[in-house]
């Protein structure tokens, strides 16, 4: 592979990947002047751009200093916005003009608003920007599923340690595949193990709860990033990012609302903790389709990453219709809603990358149930029937047909949220609907949440499970194994396509190479 690993971000590597895995929690003070104790982040990296993030602990103004190398000799400086109460002080700047294809330093400092020339300790950080060149190939990392089911920070067990595995492979950025934060998932400060020891948590205030509120909601962003993992892992691979139902509540959908006999929530509309969980999303990610401090923007978008690859981002929760059995023979609105479906059709169409990554927050083919209002329905797309097309599949169907009739070359489907890994194959001559060309779907997570069992396949789109690796019971934690990331690996000079499936430390658990300029494979 003609993938160039830069001195400067080589060096950087080895440096932080040194540090012990261990935690070192920010230590707030009021000195005087401004701190940014909780790291720095850049987002959806284009070719000539980038959004950089970072949180101060008082009102400062953000100023970040860009560089083409760790030095610093000659800096360029960008003048970001004043930050304060209502972005929960987090605050984010464009970095524009920057050179294709080429390793960006940056750092970012924090100026009190009174007295410029009091600046927060700078925090440094770097990435790489989109190659103009097919040749310098592409490399990046995807998962999902973090902090679920109770498990939250264990320092003896090293933290989010699979963060440090990922940054090893030196990607060029990480596809965080939703359920960022698990809000509807309290941390309690022990929880036993099957042997009888204690995993230790560590704890917060806004964490001992289900996230109602905007503060809570801010909360269960914030106790993420006193990771140290997490952190070096932030301000050395950029990320590209989508959510699903964690970040608001277990198998949400629009217009839901929460029966009175679940006593843990005080607020019952779920559109009103969605506006909440979205406003916090993105103040806490560096998403540029949406507005922090605001509940304005959206989620689905696409990411021109070169020639070899643009990355379709889905969003599979904010225009879904309701939980249901799945078997309605019209559903316009399915999973994705009309206008996303469009905008997605339209996009792929005018793709001209090799490669186009479909970043679905939840998978095509695996049956995903919802028993949280006491009755059997779906909670992704299939439903089941192994028949043709119902309730939310014919929305998939539709997209499907597209893409083999405008023929589309080089669909591959990436997700996570079912807390095991695996990869299926999707074949027309075994499948109930079969206007289709063949597609592969690769699976992986948790990231440190508990894993659960393979679910079951619904037959409509022709599902082979290749490969598949899941406990036998549910909610295993972290340290008994089952955590799992990918990775996609882009050949500069053949084009190919390999992915990896790999566990928390990095061993591959299964490979497969796909070949550049095909329809279906």
């Amino acid at each position: 592979m003609a993938h160039r690993l830069l001195p400067g971000r080589r060096s950087l590597l080895k440096g932080s990947l040194a540090v012990s895995a261990g935690l070192a929690l920010p230590a707030f003070t009021r000195s005087g002047r401004p701190s940014a104790e909780w790291g720095v982040q850049a987002g959806d990296v284009t070719r000539d751009s980038a959004l950089v993030w970072v949180r101060s602990d008082r009102p400062a103004r953000m100023i970040v200093e860009t560089s083409a190398t760790e030095s610093f000799r000659t800096v360029r400086r960008v003048r970001g916005p004043l930050i304060g109460p209502g972005t929960d002080f987090t605050g984010t700047a464009r970095l524009r003009g920057l050179p294709p294809g080429e390793q960006v330093h940056y750092r970012v400092l924090l100026a009190d608003p009174d007295d410029p020339r009091r600046t927060s300790a700078p925090v440094a950080g770097t990435f790489r920007t989109v190659p103009d060149r097919r040749r310098d190939g592409v490399r990046f990392v995807w998962s999902g599923d973090l902090a679920g089911q109770g498990w939250g920070i264990n320092p003896a067990f090293g933290g989010y340690r699979i963060f440090d595995a990922m940054a090893r492979l030196d990607p060029d950025f990480f596809l965080f595949s939703g359920d960022t934060v698990y809000a509807d998932g309290p941390v309690a400060a022990t929880a036993e193990l099957p042997d009888g020891s204690l995993w230790r948590n560590v704890t917060t205030e806004e964490k001992s709860k289900v996230a109602e509120t905007l503060a809570e909601f801010r909360g269960n962003f914030r106790y993420n990033l006193l990771d140290e993992n997490l952190r070096r892992f932030n301000a050395r691979v950029p990320s590209i990012v989508q959510w699903d139902d964690h970040e608001v509540r277990n198998n949400w959908y629009p217009g839901q609302r929460i029966a009175d006999t679940d006593t843990r929530y005080t607020e019952k509309s779920v559109d009103v903790l969605a506006a909440r969980a979205r406003r916090a999303f993105g103040e806490y990610f560096p998403v540029p389709t949406l507005r922090p401090g605001t509940r304005e923007g959206r989620v689905h978008r696409v990411l021109r990453q070169g020639p070899l690859l643009d990355v379709f981002v889905l969003d599979m929760r904010t225009y879904r219709n309701a939980n249901s059995p799945g078997d309605q023979t019209v559903d316009p609105q399915g999973i994705l809603g009309r206008e996303q479906l469009d905008w997605l059709k339209r996009e792929l169409a005018r793709s001209r990358a090799v490669w186009k990554v479909i970043a679905a927050d939840m998978p095509v083919g695996l049956v995903v149930p919802d028993t949280t209002e006491g009755r059997p329905h779906v909670e992704a797309v299939a439903q089941g029937d192994p028949g043709a097309p119902l309730g939310r599949e014919l929305q998939i169907a539709e997209l499907l047909r597209f893409v083999k009739h405008r023929r589309i070359t080089g669909t591959v489907w990436l997700t996570a949220d079912v807390h095991h890994t695996s990869a299926q194959h999707y074949r027309p001559e075994r499948a109930a609907f079969g206007d289709f060309e063949p597609f592969w779907e690769f699976v992986s997570g948790p990231l440190n949440a508990g894993a659960f069992p393979a679910t079951a396949l619904d037959g409509t789109f022709g599902p082979e499970r290749v490969f598949v690796k899941a406990p036998d019971i549910a909610n295993v934690s972290p340290a008994g194994g089952y955590q799992f990331f990918g990775e996609v690996d882009i050949d500069g000079d053949s084009g190919e396509l390999t992915v990896r499936l790999r566990e928390m430390d990095g061993t591959v658990l299964f490979r497969k190479t796909l070949q550049p300029g095909l329809v279906g494979q």
